[in-house]
């Protein structure tokens, strides 16, 4: 896949130092660039740095997994959460204990996203780059949304019952 690049072209004529003087100029050149084309010359100012990362070719694989990953997870930490305010209990463990264990790694999967998350943004002062069709800063937005999810239902759990679930379930919920 190719980046697109932009130039940013300036007329070669001094830069204005007021809003008057940047009309008078933009009027000038709008005038003289009709009546003589030739002078109407352009030159390169800038060119937008190619910030594509086609270069590490384990990035695409990696975050076409967390894409993945957490578009699975946070529904599930969702339906997690939703049986957890309204039973007090976690998932059932379903066969074999695949929806239970399921809801264990979505769990994992969503603070993963977000350390990464944090870590790029410590890194290089901005979050996750957006990915395939904007699909992974979603999935960087909905993590930190179950996070905050996760935070309300728990602390109102906290003050409800005196304390949290624990990651296995008890006598009183699948017993």
């Amino acid at each position: 896949m190719e980046a697109a690049k932009m130039l940013f072209f300036s007329p070669s004529l001094p830069p204005p130092t007021s809003l008057t003087s940047l009309r008078r100029t933009f009027y000038f050149n709008k005038s003289h660039s009709q009546s003589h084309p030739q002078s109407s010359q352009l030159k390169p100012l800038a060119m937008a740095k190619d910030t594509s990362d086609d270069s590490k070719p384990g990035n695409s694989t990696f975050e076409k997994a967390a894409i993945a990953g957490g578009l699975v997870a946070t529904p599930v930490i969702g339906w997690s959460l939703y049986t957890l305010k309204t039973t007090g209990c976690g998932l059932p463990p379903g066969p074999g204990g695949s929806i239970g264990a399921l809801e264990g790694v979505s769990y994992l999967v969503v603070v993963g996203i977000v350390g990464w998350s944090l870590y790029t943004k410590a890194k290089t002062g901005s979050g996750l780059p957006n990915g395939p069709l904007g699909l992974l800063g979603a999935v960087e937005g909905l993590s930190y949304l179950c996070l905050l999810a996760i935070l309300v239902v728990f602390g109102l759990e906290f003050v409800e019952n005196g304390s949290i679930p624990g990651p296995l379930p008890g006598d009183q919920c699948f017993g």
